[in-house]
């Protein structure tokens, strides 16, 4: 393409972004200008369809710096992506399909919500080592299903932050030469250069993890295109070092950091349009000339998409379909669960429940946080990534579950990560932005409580389970034995737009007895039931075994009481008031017992036995004691 149209196309993105932030009085005009060169020349590029942009081959596009939605909506505009003009006039507005971040399911194309800085690097390596996977099941030599890239757009800021680090080490040893970070390097951070907090080499941090590292200049079309050319055809994963100049064609704030974050006024924006021999006066404005360019990604990706599918009918293909159909619609009636009938730590009976899942779901993949011996979490005789359905992350939580965002969201995946429960801290952020967006996928964590033992306090989980409880659309499961652990799961699998937790005992809980009414997949259910019962004690995990013998001394003395097993707090408050009436009996005096903060159950309970204090080292069972948690404590305090 001429590079004289390639500037057009361009600056009509340029000024595209710079009237959503002037219209919006808020917003990121400096990057969507910046970029708006790469971006041309990237449309050129990459394998997409906008009449379909679920289709599987398809290149993935990540904008880790989700703050440029200025860029993201032009091109979502201009590709023919379904929105309008009018959307983004009403960009950053209530109820728009122009948020101010990109949201996934919001608006049609974006890949992943992004926007807390650094995610995207790893949500990116996740859409590769998903692609790996699917790819290493149904390609074969005479023929490639999955063969497509993915691109992340980053800046500074997302190379500043930790998990981009760990990401681009999965990344490297791993060779995902599907791979192409494009690094908008435009030295300006919010606060002024980036001289102020950065001054190490970027280019001998990714060859050290493994990368080929190329460079360019952001505003030179051929230099920009050469560099995409051969990042397709290199055998590692590639940066790209774009230097660009923020706020590239804004006048007398380009290369400014005062364009980062705010809008450039109505008098420069107009004097850059003149400058670009654009009409100031229009705004919201794309030639006709650079919008049939730019539609033209319909047609081209509509028959790419349809070429693809042409190649899955041939004959030799036949196998290969039916690997890609059985990952792409899973029979969990092929799934043989176990049944436990003596003492194990829910650790153990996670692990072989994941186990068998493995063995019925063919989707069903992940790993651990270099702890899958002590979470249980390796699936037998089931490989090596990317043949094989265990991955090793390596001590990388938060790159961890950002990657595994990715993979639940490639397509045909179900995938797992696991940690201690109190390393879910490192991993939070990826895990609110799975509730936020709605991702189906599964966390481990296992070392639940104080009972973790000599580890001692920086190992015991004590506010974990309140603050994930808390965490909308994010259902924490704390199974009290085998057959909970069941249930959770089969409840787990059916939820589609929700993940979902696992918090495993370490220590051995015993088998519970059959539950007198109600059920483990509504989140609460009365285990035990007594006449004219005058107190309901509530417990989750390893504190239900507790409860019923608090339950069997309070009989002694005569006191009737209910035991109501809760493995998911937060399915157990959805339910209606006649099913919480039948669990919770009117009338009696509500207790719950749980070995961490428990705040949370003030919403159901009377009175809450729980931590306020952290823990500390010693063997498990004097720990229970120290703080609490025998009968003979619990006991005293009912009374």
């Amino acid at each position: 393409m001429p590079n004289v149209m390639r500037k057009k196309m361009a600056d009509s993105i340029r000024f595209l972004a710079a009237d959503m932030v002037q219209a919006a009085n808020s917003g990121h005009p400096g990057a969507p200008m910046g970029l708006a060169d790469i971006a041309v020349v990237l449309s050129e590029h990459l394998k997409h369809n906008p009449k379909n942009p679920d289709w599987l081959n398809r290149d993935r596009l990540v904008f880790s710096g989700g703050h440029a939605t200025g860029l993201i909506y032009s091109l979502y505009y201009l590709w023919g992506y379904g929105l309008e003009i009018e959307d983004l006039k009403n960009f950053r507005q209530l109820d728009s399909k122009t948020p101010g971040h990109p949201e996934y399911g919001h608006t049609a194309g974006i890949e992943i919500t992004t926007g807390p800085l650094g995610q995207g690097v790893a949500n990116a390596v996740g859409f590769a080592m998903a692609s790996k996977f699917v790819g290493a099941q149904i390609n074969s030599d005479t023929a490639d299903l999955i063969d497509h890239h993915v691109y992340c757009l980053c800046g500074d800021g997302d190379l500043e932050e930790g998990i981009s680090y760990e990401a681009a080490s999965i990344a490297g040893h791993n060779k995902l030469d599907n791979l192409v970070l494009i690094y908008d390097s435009n030295r300006i951070t919010i606060e002024g250069s980036t001289d102020l907090s950065i001054s190490e080499n970027i280019r001998m941090r990714f060859e050290a993890q493994a990368w080929e590292v190329l460079e360019c200049d952001g505003h030179d079309y051929d230099e920009i295109n050469d560099a995409i050319i051969h990042a397709k055809d290199s055998d590692k994963p590639v940066i790209i070092i774009a230097n660009t100049i923020i706020a590239k064609g804004a006048g007398e704030l380009e290369g400014s950091h005062h364009a980062h974050g705010a809008p450039l006024g109505d008098g420069v924006i107009a004097k850059a349009k003149v400058e670009a021999g654009f009409d100031p006066a229009k705004k919201f404005f794309v030639p006709e000339d650079v919008m049939a360019r730019f539609r033209c990604a319909i047609e081209h990706g509509d028959l790419l998409e349809r070429e693809w599918i042409h190649r899955q009918k041939t004959l030799p293909l036949m196998e290969q379909n039916e690997a890609l159909a059985a990952l792409q619609n899973p029979d969990f009636s092929r799934i043989d669960y176990p049944v436990f009938e003596k003492a194990e730590a829910t650790r153990g009976t996670n692990g072989k429940i994941m186990n068998a899942i493995a063995r019925g779901i063919p989707s069903f993949l992940g790993g651990s946080a270099d702890l899958s011996p002590s979470n249980k979490t390796n699936l037998n005789d089931m490989g090596v990534f990317p043949k094989g359905r265990n991955i090793y992350f390596g001590i990388r939580e938060h790159a961890m579950a950002s990657i595994v965002n990715a993979m639940a969201l490639y397509g045909p995946l179900m995938p797992f990560s696991a940690t201690f429960f109190v390393f879910s801290d490192y991993l939070k952020p990826a895990a609110r932005i799975a509730a936020l967006t709605g991702i189906q996928n599964f966390y481990i964590w296992t070392h639940d409580s104080i009972g973790v033992g000599e580890d001692g306090p920086t190992h015991q989980p004590i506010e974990h389970l309140s603050q994930f409880r808390a965490l909308p659309n994010f259902y924490v499961w704390r199974p009290a034995d085998g057959a909970e652990n069941v249930e959770a799961w089969k409840k787990a699998l059916s939820m589609k737009k929700s993940p979902s937790a696992f918090v495993c005992s370490r220590q051995n809980l015993s088998v519970l007895p059959k539950a007198a009414k109600g059920d483990a997949s509504r989140g609460g259910y009365l285990l035990s039931e007594s006449d004219n019962a005058v107190m309901t004690i509530m417990a989750s995990g390893s504190e239900v075994e507790l409860a019923l013998k608090v339950r069997d001394s309070l009989a002694e003395m005569s006191v009737p009481v209910n035991v109501v097993s809760v493995p998911c707090y937060d399915l157990f408050i959805e339910q209606d008031a006649d099913y919480m009436a039948s669990v919770i009996i009117e009338g009696t005096k509500t207790v719950a017992i749980e070995a961490a903060r428990g705040l949370e159950w003030y919403r159901l309970a009377d009175t809450v036995i729980a931590m306020d204090t952290f823990g500390a080292s010693a063997p498990a069972g004097l720990l229970f004691e120290k703080f609490g948690f025998s009968v003979e404590s619990i006991m005293e305090k009912i009374k």
